[in-house]
């Protein structure tokens, strides 16, 4: 039970955090690539330097780990540009609540790594999760900005739900610090090769911003996300998870005036109830 009230103190924290990372893909003034590999450098950079100072161990402690840990960080970096190339295209309402689309992907993937079913109430409540999405989707017509945004979330989302699987299942041994630090790097070098913009065109603005994103909304929150993933099944750190948007959303209304459409507050309605029911479940 105190392992359990530690990874849901480590969950929610981490949550109302990554609540005002959304803010940054309309903030920022580069393609979702760059802010990706920005973000993943510098939140390295302050993991590194803050587990030097306390002298925390940083090897590896099996080889089979480093490729994990090499898997992890590419499907890591993709989940985070397609993330915000989600919020870019659609908005921030849209591109979160579709890329919570993970918790539906969790509740499969899971099982193949515990080697057991699924439970009966998970499978209802990755549905009902499901049809909340879909009220998202204004037409199944590509040329549509929204629908285009629905499925970059998606995508985002099948790569998180796998990356958050194989991390629960084989990295229970690592800190939420040292798995960042090893996975934030392949995450930032996957990227690389999509970059647009040089380094030395971006304006100071944006530099400080990138900076804020890098340690603050990234090094800490994603830390506390990693260690909730030690003490907490994949499917339930999913499923609570989904209170994100709400937060998100939130702030994108009060600091852009973006205000989300019905359809959106009510597939996120769905949503958010979902896993409300999950929290009290846990």
């Amino acid at each position: 039970m105190e392992d359990k009230r530690k990874g849901l103190l480590f969950l929610h924290s981490a949550i109302l955090i990554f609540g005002g990372t959304a803010l940054f893909a309309k903030l920022i003034s580069l393609p979702a690539s760059d802010i990706t590999v920005w973000r993943s450098f510098i939140a390295v950079t302050v993991i590194l330097i803050l587990l030097l100072i306390q002298r925390r161990p940083l090897r590896l402690q099996r080889p089979r780990d480093g490729l994990i840990m090499l898997a992890g960080g590419a499907l890591l970096g993709l989940h985070w540009a397609t993330y915000f190339q989600a919020m870019q295209v659609a908005g921030i309402a849209v591109g979160m609540v579709a890329m919570y689309t993970y918790p539906i992907l969790i509740v499969f993937l899971e099982p193949l790594f515990k080697g057991h079913r699924p439970h009966i109430s998970d499978v209802i409540c990755a549905f009902v999760m499901l049809f909340g999405v879909t009220l998202l989707v204004p037409e199944f017509d590509l040329e549509n900005s929204v629908t285009q945004g629905v499925c970059w979330g998606v995508l985002s989302a099948a790569l998180f739900a796998l990356r958050n699987v194989m991390q629960g299942h084989y990295l229970k041994g690592y800190t939420g610090e040292t798995s960042i630090l090893y996975q934030g790097v392949v995450a930032g070098a996957v990227v690389i090769p999509f970059m647009t913009t040089h380094p030395l065109d971006v304006e100071n603005t944006d530099l400080i911003k990138l900076l804020l994103l890098g340690a603050l909304f990234t090094a800490l929150p994603h830390s506390f996300f990693a260690n909730s993933l030690r003490y907490l099944k994949a499917k339930t750190v999913g499923l609570i998870g989904c209170l994100q948007p709400v937060y998100g959303a939130l702030l994108a209304y009060l600091v852009l005036a973006e205000e989300p459409g019905w359809m959106t507050i009510l597939g996120g309605t769905v949503i958010i109830g979902t896993a409300a029911f999950e929290t009290y479940r846990s």
